[in-house]
């Protein structure tokens, strides 16, 4: 019954398995389904680090790379996916780690996709990132 109440009305079994757990009534929780969301919440915040990350940095070798086409808006991009992944290490300290760990996958990445945006040679962007953790969360550094 209660994994019916899952697949039928997602909203009703999240109103609902609040309250149980409120209410204390663990027995009647729909466990796997429970454990399952869980797990779900921190693959979806992992995500959002990474796209913030690899859209902040294809922004920041643009502006770096591609002087004659600075916008207003590629600003508010860079400002945008910084303020987003400093909330979330605001609301989640240890997302910082995972930071950390795909940084160098997220900046391949954002090469080539700065590559493809700009019409710019792959080699034109460098193979290894030319900006610290630091620069790259810092709200006021702007590549020149």
């Amino acid at each position: 019954m209660k994994t019916k109440l899952y697949e039928k009305d997602y909203c009703l079994w999240l109103e609902e398995t609040a309250q149980l757990l409120r209410e204390g009534r663990l027995r009647e929780l729909d466990v796997n389904n429970l454990i399952e969301e869980i797990e779900d919440m921190g693959r979806s915040e992992k995500k959002a680090v990474k796209s913030n990350l690899k859209i902040l940095l294809c922004h920041l070798l643009k502006y770096k790379y591609q002087l004659q086409k600075r916008s207003r808006s590629w600003l508010s991009t860079i400002f945008e996916h910084r303020d987003r992944l400093e909330d979330d290490f605001a609301d989640s300290p240890s997302l910082k780690r995972y930071f950390d760990e795909v940084f160098k996958l997220c900046y391949q990445k954002a090469r080539k996709q700065a590559s493809i945006e700009t019409g710019l040679p792959l080699k034109t962007f460098p193979m290894n990132c030319p900006f610290t953790f630091e620069q790259v969360l810092d709200i006021d550094y702007l590549p020149e």
